[in-house]
């Protein structure tokens, strides 16, 4: 067989497999928060310092993305995906060896980077392999690993931290890539043409991943800098100068990086709004709840990982119920009702206290807020991939999960800013308040900007077949 050919009998094994790799990319973002305080004490890295064990990541993995879904297009699906996959493993072994901060950063830099092309490559690949409403449902399940993923990596990173050591959530990885990279050798779809390396414009690739580097870095120091610091404000002025250089350069390139003009399709330009307000809340909801959980109510980074374990199922069932109400609603309806559910659950949780408890503070928002973000999550992709064209699932793939690191990383900025309030409980509580806006205004400008069922439907009943020049 040897990945040529895309039978019904090898498209779900190959959806299982991309979803895996794509399980390891946000375990390794989730899981190390709660790995953070052995790992400092083990390496000795000053407070000021640890951070950077995650910005380190997410500056590199969240200004290449659109680097490495255009040379999916242009290199090869397979090729791009087996080299992120290669990168991210050897990089992990890297983590897990370090032996001080200088090294440890480093190669959390080299996983950000074999993540920046394996994650793009491979929503890449289930967006040219399945057609019409299967489409939905593949996308429903990557939708699922995103959410619920992130879920799992706090239980895994509580678990390996408490029960083996910090360093066990990297070696894990090598088994896995191994295992996934035979797999993927037999069963991804081999690239039909060879690498394209001339169409490959590095002009824009190098302006936008300064660009975007600039404004995951501002974003992530914002807290400690100050929102009105000279290097936050400078950093983003030069960031969104330079996005919109990007853009115009982008629009006299014959081969563009990101074609800007897609942009203009509701489904692609609303979704990506729609992708930065799902990923602020959620990423926001993942550290809001861990915060609440371990500094107030004093609970331990395995006890916290299992609290999670329900708010992974609630994303999946939201997941799961949305992957069916799309194919009859279209997106516009699903992503308003799925924000206005996740703010009820932000609402819910903005009510934690300094003398509460985990069943009657924490868990009745985290179903409730899961259930609408997974409905969210499915809806989003879906919105932004529908009608991609099999030379342009790439770029899409990158813009998709670009718009998630940003929005994410806009998300923990702003919410662990307000968190930092008088008192621990009342400022997480504030910090929920403040996503429970944010997914209300999200939901509101759903209905304006996303295209209408009678539009979206036709378009997805015909996907990938719609190709747009």
């Amino acid at each position: 067989m040897h990945g040529r050919h895309r039978t019904p009998n090898t498209r779900w094994p190959l959806l299982l497999l991309l979803c895996v790799a794509q399980l390891m990319v946000i375990l390794d973002i989730s899981a190390v928060n709660v790995a953070l305080p052995d790992l400092a004490k083990d390496l000795d890295i000053a407070k000021a310092d640890i951070g950077w064990t995650i910005t380190s990541y997410s500056l590199i993995f969240g200004s290449l993305l659109l680097l490495g879904g255009r040379a999916a297009d242009l290199l090869g699906r397979r090729r791009v995906f087996l080299t992120g996959l290669g990168i991210f493993t050897a990089a992990s072994l890297m983590t897990a060896l370090a032996g001080d901060a200088a090294t440890l950063f480093a190669a959390r830099a080299g996983q950000g980077l074999g993540a920046a092309l394996l994650s793009p490559a491979a929503l890449s690949i289930i967006t040219s392999t399945f057609h019409g409403p299967e489409r939905a449902k593949a996308l429903g399940v990557w939708g699922a690993v995103g959410g619920a993923g992130a879920a799992i990596g706090v239980l895994l990173g509580g678990a390996l931290t408490e029960l083996v050591d910090w360093r066990a959530i990297f070696f894990i990885n090598l088994p896995v890539g191994l295992a996934l990279a035979a797999g993927a050798l037999t069963i991804v779809p081999t690239d039909p043409v060879r690498p394209q390396w001339r169409g490959l414009d590095l002009r824009g690739a190098v302006l936008a991943t300064a660009s975007l580097g600039s404004l995951v870095y501002a974003l992530t120091q914002a807290r400690s800098s100050g929102w009105t610091s000279a290097q936050t404000l400078g950093l983003t002025g030069v960031a969104l100068a330079g996005l919109a250089a990007f853009a115009a350069l982008e629009l006299r390139t014959a081969k563009p990086l990101l074609r800007v003009q897609r942009l203009r399709d509701r489904g692609v330009g609303g979704g990506f709004v729609m992708m930065l307000g799902a990923s602020a809340v959620l990423f926001g909801s993942f550290l809001l709840s861990s915060l609440y959980l371990q500094t107030v109510l004093g609970t331990g980074a395995l006890a916290t990982g299992l609290a999670f374990l329900p708010f992974a199922v609630a994303i999946g069932a939201g997941v799961h119920a949305g992957s069916h109400i799309i194919t009859h609603a279209g997106v516009r309806i699903p992503l308003a009702a799925g924000f206005a559910v996740a703010a009820a659950g932000m609402l819910l949780l903005s009510g934690v206290t300094a003398h509460g408890n985990y069943a009657a503070d924490v868990l009745p928002g985290m179903l409730v807020a899961g259930a609408g973000l997974g409905l969210i999550l499915v809806s989003v992709s879906v919105s932004m991939l529908t009608g991609a064209a099999e030379h342009e699932s790439g770029m899409l793939s990158g813009l998709t999960t670009t718009g998630h690191e940003i929005g994410g990383s806009l998300g923990i900025a702003i919410l662990s800013t307000i968190a930092a309030g008088p008192t621990a409980a009342s400022g997480i509580g504030d910090a929920f308040l403040a996503a429970a806006i944010i997914a209300g205004v999200a939901g509101a400008a759903a209905l304006v900007i996303l295209p209408s069922a009678r539009t979206f439907l036709p378009k997805l009943a015909l996907a990938p077949r719609v190709a747009i020049h």
